[in-house]
């Protein structure tokens, strides 16, 4: 990996763990490790979607809640997990995260 690309990443984490005050938005927990989530998959945002916009701080836990939506589609598997529901949890949008990304 480049090292350009190792930066937007990093800048990518920051951005989203400090909106979201080092905590898992979903559960609340905090001083565990967190991932920097996207909620749309960064293959199908302009520039990969590497915009706090597009991102959520989760917990493992919520975290593989997150991915089970993404794989299976369905939302009767993880309530709450649904790409509009993480968006508004963070007061963003699909809009709004492709408007920051196309701006990278």
């Amino acid at each position: 990996m480049s090292s350009g690309k190792k930066k937007v990443r990093e800048n990518f984490r920051n951005a989203v763990f400090e909106r979201d005050k080092y905590r898992c938005v979903t559960c609340g927990i905090s001083n565990v490790p967190l991932d920097a989530h996207h909620i749309t998959d960064r293959n199908e945002m302009p520039n990969g979607g590497y915009v706090k916009e597009n991102g959520i701080s989760l917990c493992d836990s919520c975290h593989l809640k997150a991915e089970k939506f993404h794989i299976s589609g369905k939302t009767e598997f993880e309530p709450g997990y649904h790409p509009d529901d993480l968006y508004s949890m963070i007061k963003s949008a699909y809009e709004k995260a492709v408007k920051a990304s196309n701006n990278l």
